[in-house]
């Protein structure tokens, strides 16, 4: 089971990715991406994972060290639960820079490729926009002059 749910993970957040990157000015795009709720049919994935393996998965979080965590994703249901929080994660980052990008009126062709690096290395992309957001903030701000 562990394997269908791992395969299927990624698809349950790929329509989300795709209208953000392929359909950014629809509006019905902005209206399901301000949504919260898209991640839950990933959190219920997590749930019946993390289920299955919970003593490693609390002996993991509740007393960090690398090997424990190794211990957990030995663990099928372990590997597959950590990948389904990673996705759910993954994607409600990508949609707050989706739509942070709409109120700071980027591009969608500067946030069609930000969001696909989101998508494979999501630390990377958030630097990235957190990057650019706040050099579209600095330049937004009037300059003040010192007498």
């Amino acid at each position: 089971m562990s394997n269908t749910l791992f395969e299927i993970t990624f698809y349950l957040a790929a329509p989300f990715w795709l209208l953000m990157i392929f359909a950014p000015t629809w509006s019905v795009t902005t209206r399901i991406v301000s949504s919260p709720l898209t991640v839950l049919p990933l959190l219920a994935v997590y749930t019946v994972l993390a289920v299955q393996v919970f003593p490693e998965l609390w002996t993991a979080v509740s007393s960090p060290d690398l090997d424990t965590f190794r211990e957990l994703t030995a663990l099928g249901d372990g590997a597959a639960a950590l990948w389904a929080q990673v996705i759910a994660w993954d994607l409600l980052i990508g949609q707050w820079m989706f739509l942070q990008g709409r109120k700071l009126g980027f591009s969608p062709w500067l946030m069609g490729p930000l969001l696909v690096l989101a998508i494979l290395l999501s630390p990377f992309g958030l630097l990235a926009f957190l990057a650019l957001r706040a050099t579209r903030r600095s330049a937004d701000r009037p300059e003040v002059r010192r007498g």
